[in-house]
């Protein structure tokens, strides 16, 4: 049996590593030639706190209003990660009753989740300025210990730290969590009140973390659209501020050059498979592909390569070589204008080795054993950087800030 191992202080690999383990079930979200790092700079820079298993924007209530109950019931350090699940697992039936449950956590799986709704949202509950603690879920739980200690010694109440009075325990979560419904947990719903939204809204704009993002610009200009497929086709683009419209700007780019690379790896497949259907398929596929790239052909020349690598790894240094390698080569064979660019020798070379690179014996080009598992559609779904997820939860907040407050 294999397993993931983690530091328990690095919370964000800790969660990118399981975002990964749950793209796996979805055949066309893979990332099946490791662009992942640089697909993450941006979705972090246009939707900071958000993650792709994400579902509903009252989970980044519900989490809290569960744990704040069970530190006022002063659960142990050795007993609260067992309190904290069954708190959570007893939220899916009452969500399950409720007028509004698409999205609840659980639903199928109910005591055997693995996966539970603190975990899927923890590091977001940080960068939206939601959870004080910093550091892991397991750290949290760790902590609470000392934490009631110094609780009790400060006479019950925590309070934020200043400089006359650097001795004050800071609290766990923000201390202008809007408190949970007088029935809560026995009731739940996932629909948001209005001052739940407007709570949200406010951490949105005001967290240091969300500063100068999409998200944020979203959310204090209310500006909703839930019609278009990607954040560059919202009628909003035009009035963005010039750093947010770049970072955007090179976010389409990015999305629209690579998005011929898992096409071709498909093709390949398809033909090494000999499946005459799925072959047609891709060819028809990359043809489009070819087709809205050279539309765009005067913008993509113009398109500073230099300045997106910069913006990249102003988020993330750690991009590595051979994955800049990969990138720029195939945009320099994408942009060189080729016709047929799907039969050329040495793009087909690059996916090849790019897969081998990756994934070694288990690459499944020119291996027959391994594309046994291939289920004829892997990584094809064109990258919109958390934007589909953004929706829903924007969407969550601006029918709260539309509803009658209850």
């Amino acid at each position: 049996m294999s397993a993931f191992v983690w530091l328990d202080y690095s919370e964000r690999e800790r969660r990118k590593m399981l975002d990964i383990v749950d793209l796996f079930r979805e055949h066309d979200t893979r990332d099946e030639l490791g662009v992942g790092s640089v697909r993450d700079a941006f979705a972090d820079m246009l939707f900071p706190g958000t993650s792709t298993i994400m579902t509903r924007a009252r989970y980044f209530l519900l989490v809290p209003w569960a744990y704040q109950r069970l530190e006022r019931l002063r659960v142990r350090s050795a007993e609260i990660a067992a309190r904290a699940r069954q708190a959570e697992l007893n939220l899916v039936e009452p969500i399950e009753r409720s007028d509004d449950n698409d999205g609840n956590i659980g639903k199928l799986a109910k005591t055997t989740l693995k996966r539970l709704p603190s975990s899927v949202y923890w590091q977001g509950l940080s960068v939206w300025g939601i959870r004080s603690f910093r550091g892991a879920q397991v750290q949290y739980h760790r902590s609470l210990d000392q934490y009631y200690v110094q609780l009790t010694r400060q006479g019950g109440r925590a309070s934020e730290r200043d400089a006359e009075h650097d001795d004050l325990i800071s609290p766990n979560w923000h201390a202008g969590i809007v408190p949970p419904p007088d029935d809560f947990p026995k009731e739940c719903s996932l629909s948001l009140t209005r001052s739940e939204a407007e709570y949200l809204a406010e951490r949105i704009r005001l967290s240091p973390a969300c500063s100068g993002s999409l998200l944020a610009e979203l959310v204090a200009q209310r500006r909703r659209n839930d019609d278009v497929s990607f954040a560059w086709e919202h009628p909003h683009c035009a009035t963005l501020p010039p750093k947010l419209r770049e970072i955007l700007d090179h976010a389409q780019n990015f999305s629209e050059v690579m998005h011929g690379a898992p096409l071709l790896y498909n093709l390949i497949l398809a033909e090494q498979a000999r499946r005459a259907e799925s072959v047609a398929k891709y060819r028809r596929g990359f043809a489009e592909w070819a087709k809205s790239l050279s539309a765009r052909s005067r913008v993509l020349a113009q398109w500073n390569r230099e300045r997106f690598w910069e913006l990249v790894r102003a988020v993330n240094p750690r991009i590595t070589a051979s994955t800049h390698e990969f990138i720029n080569t195939w945009w320099d064979l994408a942009l060189a204008g080729d016709a047929r660019l799907r039969d050329n020798p040495a793009a087909r070379l690059l996916i090849r080795d790019r897969e081998r690179r990756l994934k070694k014996n288990l690459a499944r080009i020119d291996n027959p054993g391994a594309q046994e598992l291939w289920t004829g559609d892997s990584g094809t779904a064109q990258l919109e950087f958390r934007w589909f997820i953004s929706q829903r939860l924007l969407g969550d907040i601006f029918d709260g800030l539309e509803a009658s407050d209850a």
